[in-house]
């Protein structure tokens, strides 16, 4: 667990644009399950996260066509919430940061550690545009 003044910056990178933190694995089951296009993005404290996850997060969001819920678990932190969106997610293996899109409870776009590590912010968010327009 890092310190929360630590975290707390990185967390309102995504909630100051519309993210919802999910804390607990009953916030995650909420948030996937139902109808609708949820995407998840796992935050981390990396720079990887900082330089390229959260700015391509906060671009795509900004799209005009985007998911339903966008919603954010921080890695290091509420382990249970991260495991519970990390089951999700099966069967990529768990990484941080990434990012996921379900539409109705179905995992149907996933973007790993090593597709955001080393590459620009812009492609990553429109990889993950590219998915919205095809899902949402």
């Amino acid at each position: 667990m890092y310190p929360e003044y630590l975290v707390e910056p990185m967390r309102k990178e995504l909630t100051n644009v519309g993210f919802e933190e999910l804390k607990s694995a009953q916030d995650v089951d909420q948030a996937i399950k139902g109808e609708g296009t949820v995407l998840v993005v796992v935050n981390s404290v990396c720079g990887c996260a900082a330089a390229n996850a959260r700015p391509a997060a906060r671009a795509a969001a900004a799209h005009e066509k985007h998911p339903d819920k966008l919603v954010t678990v921080f890695a290091g932190m509420e382990k249970e919430a991260v495991d519970q969106a990390r089951n999700y997610m099966m069967p990529f293996p768990p990484s941080s940061p990434a990012m996921a899109l379900f539409k109705d409870g179905k995992l149907v776009h996933m973007i790993e550690r090593h597709q955001i590590e080393g590459r620009p912010a812009q492609m990553i968010a429109d990889n993950l545009i590219g998915a919205f327009e095809q899902y949402c």
